[in-house]
């Protein structure tokens, strides 16, 4: 199951009308033709906006009654089949209170899966009646031979979607899409209404799903080629229509949490020495340029844009999977995937953009990423977009030179010496590339720039003992606007490191 309360708290499925979904007919053919000419119909009427009305027995659900409910392994779909797949259901409750329909499809046709309480087991504090009506469901999960108990992926609330890698370990989420996501009004969530599980061929490791998306402001067909593995691949084909202009989209969305790290120490009164779902934001850009921006739990809300034309990846990482740096072994930070967007097609110009939240506990989602397209997105439009998500530790390329492993910042000034300003020290520590095999008594230069203050004794050395190269620096500056730094290391060969990229907060 996901980890904790906290990855719950805000998702929430929702259901449409019958009315508005007729032209899908339960029983009949299913191609993605149909699903995008059902989500076009479905964007050229007013949005009915779905009720979350549940049955009284339900409204009483705490966390632990509601994750008292199982749904029963045989009953699981495609169980004894023969097939390396098994998808079993989430029951309705706690924060999902808007049903999704759940349909099958095989050999072209699909076929609704129908809500019984027979489906599932309930706790001893969960009474359910003797006559149910037929709910709907919440989402659904998908367990791999050998071992089928265990999630690959789950679809669960709203348009959110998580998968892991090799290590088994949930952890930051995907949506459908990004609505007006900071901006000074209530952001929309749009949420699946619809998922079309295909049945996988026996000896296939590969599932598709489609669903529908609706909101206010759009609708969208989406296909899902979902390959678990150590990491785990889905590619996502995404058809939108606008039923109005949007300010602000977000394709490819991704959402994690970030409390505290070895760089932000504000909110730290833990005995934990880490608290993160992801520490950076990596950024692969249509140049060719590799970027790392460090997270924060900034003291307000932090919007950030990254300009680019026809990116070649980005994504939010845990690089840190050092168990010492966490000490959690219920929460195994360290075991928590990775999530890659890898842009199909050509995406054009746009920015990758950047948003964190304040956060005083690692219960709420605070960070999102994702990429806004330059071309607005206006009523009546047929947008289409595809990318692929990688999910696991390894990203599926890596940048051939040295990347950032960890950032700290303290007091400026020479260790045992008397602090004569108010500098702040910053020291970033390198690995791979060049500098495997680099002598030490090479000269490598620091290119730094800031958008203010004064940069002192910038210098870079190899740490005695280790395969690690430093960088420090301190960083003199007035008043309390962010300051914009930007810094990588370079040899008469050109740059030996990616670009490192910070926001700090004098």
């Amino acid at each position: 199951m996901f980890h904790a309360t906290s990855k719950l708290v805000g998702f929430s499925g929702a259901f449409l009308a019958v009315s508005l979904l007729s032209s899908a007919q339960e029983g009949g053919k299913f191609d993605v033709a149909s699903l995008k000419g059902l989500a076009k119909e479905l964007a050229a009427k007013p949005y009915e906006a779905p009720s979350d009305q549940l049955p009284e027995w339900m409204n009483s659900f705490d966390y632990d009654a509601y994750q008292s409910i199982k749904f029963k392994k045989d009953q699981a779909l495609w169980k004894g089949q023969g097939g390396q797949m098994e998808a079993r259901l989430f029951h309705l409750g706690l924060f999902f209170r808007k049903p999704v329909e759940m349909y099958e499809v095989s050999e072209g046709k699909a076929v609704k899966i129908d809500y019984s309480k027979d489906l599932f087991t309930y706790g001893p504090r969960v009474n359910v009646p003797e006559k149910v009506e037929n709910l709907g469901f919440a989402g659904f999960r998908v367990g791999v031979s050998p071992d089928v108990d265990a999630d690959m992926f789950a679809f669960l609330g709203a348009s959110y979607f998580r998968a892991v890698g090799s290590s088994k370990q949930y952890g930051l989420s995907a949506r459908g899409l990004a609505v007006d996501t900071a901006l000074p009004r209530a952001e929309e969530f749009p949420d699946f209404r619809r998922f079309w599980l295909e049945k996988p061929a026996k000896n296939s490791k590969t599932l598709t799903a489609h669903a529908l998306l609706d909101s206010p402001s759009i609708s969208g067909a989406y296909s899902f080629q979902i390959t678990p593995g150590d990491v785990t691949i889905m590619e996502v084909s995404a058809t939108l229509y606008p039923r109005k202009a949007i300010e602000r989209v977000g394709l490819a969305p991704l959402t994690s949490m970030f409390q505290c790290g070895e760089n932000d120490r504000r909110v730290a009164d833990d005995w934990r020495p880490e608290i993160h779902d992801s520490d950076g934001l990596s950024m692969w850009t249509g140049a060719g340029e590799w970027i790392w921006r460090p997270l924060l739990n900034p003291t307000t809300l932090r919007f950030n844009s990254f300009t680019d034309e026809n990116p070649k990846g980005f994504g939010l990482l845990q690089r840190d999977q050092e168990f010492g740096h966490f000490l959690d072994d219920g929460a195994m930070y360290h075991k928590r995937p990775s999530l890659w967007v890898e842009p199909l097609d050509g995406w054009g110009k746009g920015q990758i953009q950047l948003v964190e939240i304040p956060t005083p506990d690692e219960t709420f989602d605070n960070i999102v990423a994702f990429w806004n397209p330059a071309e607005p997105f206006a009523a009546g439009q047929e947008r289409s977009f595809r990318y692929r998500l990688h999910w696991g530790s390894n990203k599926p390329v890596e940048s051939p030179m040295a990347r950032v492993v960890s950032t700290r910042i303290g007091s400026g000034g020479v260790p045992g010496e008397k602090v004569r300003s108010a500098s702040r020290k910053f020291v970033l520590d390198f690995k791979g590339g060049r500098f495997e095999n680099l002598p030490w008594e090479t000269k490598v230069e620091v290119v730094i720039s800031t958008s203010r203050g004064q940069i002192l004794q910038p210098a870079a050395r190899p740490v005695v003992g280790g395969d690690t190269w430093r960088c420090n620096f301190d960083l003199a500056v007035e008043g309390k606007e962010p300051v914009d730094l930007r810094l990588f290391l370079k040899d008469d060969q050109g740059a030996l490191t990616e670009t490192w990229i910070y926001q700090h907060s004098p």
